[in-house]
């Protein structure tokens, strides 16, 4: 399924993008980021809400990703936006499996996010 990928432009060009990938009925975040000195914009809630938006014009049922726990532009931001950590033993095999790579490749305060939609 195409369309997962939504990019925000200043018109001199590309600032920030999302990238994210249909998994079942999730859409999974694989990376939101947004160039140096344009971050207190809203280009990264506005990426989420194009990426929310449209998970739920397909009938899907949440979105997810994994992020650093602590660093305050992570977890405690998407929190912000309506994600909740989201626990090891509920999370279906492939998320565990992403937190595990990304330990084995020293990430360490690593967690997973859900949001219902």
């Amino acid at each position: 399924m195409g369309g997962t990928l939504w990019i925000a432009d200043d018109g001199d060009g590309p600032v920030a993008f999302l990238a994210a990938r249909v998994e079942g009925d999730r859409l999974h975040i694989d990376e939101l980021d947004v160039q140096d000195g344009q971050h207190g914009k809203g280009l990264g809630k506005r990426l989420l809400g194009q990426a929310r938006d449209w998970a739920r014009a397909q009938g899907l049922k949440s979105l997810s990703l994994t992020t650093f726990r602590t660093i305050p532009w992570n977890a405690p931001y998407y929190a912000s936006f309506g994600f909740a950590e989201w626990a090891s033993d509920e999370a279906p095999a492939s998320i565990r499996q992403a937190l595990r790579q990304e330990a084995a490749s020293g990430l360490s305060d690593r967690c997973a996010m859900v949001m219902a939609l």
